[in-house]
């Protein structure tokens, strides 16, 4: 069985181009082709099509895929019309090849602690460096890779554990910056890892203050603020919730039963990209600015693909939207205006109230 494909395929020089630009193609491949035959074919279309012969990574329809990836398992996921973009479009100089000097420039943070078979198991982490989710809202973020070094590093007992903790947290974009997703089309779980490094870092006692407390010192000129007890929610409901166009906000949250409803009253949910993406909140507290650059790109996915009510099945992450909505706003530059946002219990009562 061969593959017919749709391609569009990412095109960028930057010694004759100002813009990258995308061209398309028709592709035909055998059955047992991979990524990396897909590139060759569409070189021999284009010959000025280009892509590196070593570290060979590549951007499917947004997520990281290696060169040896077979093709079958591509369409079965992802279907046959296929987007290759660079695994970071900012750092293209030819087509699919990349200035990669910034995967070494975050090895240099762990550098004078590191081993010689430290530094090759961190080479084996070139492709989730550039999967990091947090790189598409800060540039200068360092990587997921760096930190899953400096874990393994720390866990296997390292002498130099404050100095390592220190420098992943102190960097322009590092620890505190990642709410843990990658883009890797074979996903890697490593939300313990960076979990449990926030933990150490922020781990204190009364004779020493946490890494964080001592950054917040350094950096933070900001009031303490205070605690205040938060009023009773009062549950939302919007008139004529039933015809309006509807989209359903789920994160890593448990879904089934919103699913499960919204066919039962034949409403036909909008489906947007960022739908099932994390949006800020568990980074919230040390990293207000990157939270909400987050949030308001998951808001505006949503607004921009024509929806005029958002369930967001996670009461935190809902309550997040509905406070900082300014202030998201405000930090992505765009007015959201006629975007309800409801939480997803809610709006399952004001279903069972409207049936009743």
């Amino acid at each position: 069985m061969s593959h017919a494909l749709k391609v569009k395929a990412f095109f960028f020089n930057s010694k004759t181009d100002y813009l990258p630009y995308y061209k398309h193609f028709s592709l035909k491949l055998d059955a047992d082709a991979t990524a990396k035959d897909m590139l060759l074919s569409i070189q021999e279309q284009n010959e000025n099509f280009s892509f590196p012969k070593q570290k060979l990574l590549m951007r499917i329809n947004g997520l990281v895929v290696e060169a040896k990836q077979p093709l079958s398992i591509l369409v079965e996921r992802l279907g046959t019309t296929l987007q290759i973009d660079p695994v970071n479009s900012y750092r293209s100089n030819d087509g699919l090849k990349i200035n990669d000097d910034d995967f070494m420039q975050s090895y240099a943070l762990l550098a004078p602690y590191t081993s010689p078979s430290d530094e090759k198991y961190y080479k084996t982490l070139y492709a989730l460096h550039y999967a990091s989710e947090s790189s598409n809202f800060d540039r200068a973020y360092i990587g997921d890779a760096i930190l899953i070094l400096a874990h393994k590093m720390i866990s296997e007992g390292s002498e130099h554990k404050v100095a390592i903790l220190s420098a992943i947290s102190s960097a322009h974009s590092g620890l505190f910056d990642c709410e843990y997703e990658n883009n890797l089309f074979n996903a890697e779980t490593h939300s313990a890892a960076i979990t449990a490094l926030k933990e150490m870092a922020t781990s204190s006692d009364d004779e020493h203050p946490s890494l964080l407390d001592m950054l917040k010192n350094r950096f933070c000129k900001d009031k303490e603020e205070k605690t205040v007890q938060a009023p009773k929610r009062i549950k939302k409901t919007i008139e004529g919730i039933e015809n309006k166009h509807i989209a359903h906000y789920v994160g890593t949250a448990s879904s089934e039963r919103t699913h499960t409803l919204l066919k039962e009253l034949d409403i036909t949910e909008i489906h947007f990209s960022r739908a099932t993406k994390l949006s800020g909140l568990s980074i919230l507290k040390q990293s207000k600015d990157l939270a909400l650059k987050k949030a308001g790109a998951t808001l505006l996915d949503a607004y921009d693909s024509a929806v005029e009510v958002l369930l967001v099945e996670d009461l935190a992450t809902y309550e997040m939207f509905e406070k900082h909505f300014s202030g998201i706003e405000k930090i992505i530059g765009r007015k959201m205006i006629g975007l309800d946002i409801i939480y997803a219990e809610d709006f399952l009562a004001q279903t069972s109230l409207v049936e009743a």
